[in-house]
């Protein structure tokens, strides 16, 4: 296999931990056609793992759309207000984040979304998002200029755990493209779990791609395999 052991791990949020992206699509679709447009895969596999600001303008770009930033924010605030304290947790990863921390492996969430978006999104899962060591919301923390695919939400990650493991002993977990090149980038290994509708091709520079967390084997890296 080739993988090199780690000592802690990473996780993105959306679409990995929580059945969020779904939701997005919803209420994306919802205020772009309000303009005549649809919003397609292909559109959605360009901002995964985006900043929100980030996306947004490239959806705006993209879908030559007549409204600023700001408009789009103000009309899908109520949306996610309605429909994100909805969202469940992605199979397995209950299991995999009760069993790391059981085990004492250091583990952090790295999240593009704001921390107020977090906290709507994480409310009926706070007992499983208080397990990790720290949480970095890429979409709020000012150590955080640049968001994927730039490393900085992962480097700032590992930086805050108290023992500051270097970047290569760090295995991150992502399902987005952009999440997966700011891995790389950081100089760490990245599992990728995509969803299954994300074209084949944006799927190949992962160190690993998975179906679901549950079929993650925790000894392929190095780390404390689930008992039977």
């Amino acid at each position: 296999m080739g993988f090199k052991n780690v000592t802690h791990c990473i996780f993105d949020m959306d679409g990995l931990l929580l059945d969020t992206e779904s939701l997005y699509s919803v209420a994306y679709s919802r205020v772009i056609q309000e303009y005549g447009k649809m919003y397609t895969w292909e559109h959605k596999a360009k901002i995964m793992g985006l900043k929100g600001i980030e996306g947004l303008h490239t959806l705006i770009s993209m879908l030559h759309l007549p409204i600023t930033v700001q408009t789009f924010e103000s009309k899908l605030a109520p949306i996610y207000q309605e429909i994100f304290p909805q969202c469940d947790l992605m199979p397995g990863a209950e299991k995999l984040l009760l069993h790391l921390k059981k085990n004492n492996i250091p583990i952090a969430l790295a999240t593009s979304s704001t921390q107020e978006s977090s906290d709507l999104k994480t409310r009926k899962w706070k007992h499983i998002f208080n397990l990790f060591n720290h949480k970095v919301y890429g979409g709020s923390d000012p150590e955080v200029p640049n968001g994927k695919p730039s490393p900085d939400i992962f480097l700032v990650a590992a930086k805050r755990f108290p023992d500051n493991p270097d970047p290569s002993k760090c295995l991150v977990f992502e399902d987005s493209p952009n999440g997966v090149q700011a891995a790389l980038a950081a100089k760490m290994q990245v599992i990728m779990v995509p969803d299954p509708q994300l074209p084949k091709d944006l799927i190949t520079d992962a160190t690993l791609v998975l179906k679901s967390l549950e079929d993650f084997k925790p000894e392929d890296f190095g780390l404390p395999p689930f008992v039977a």
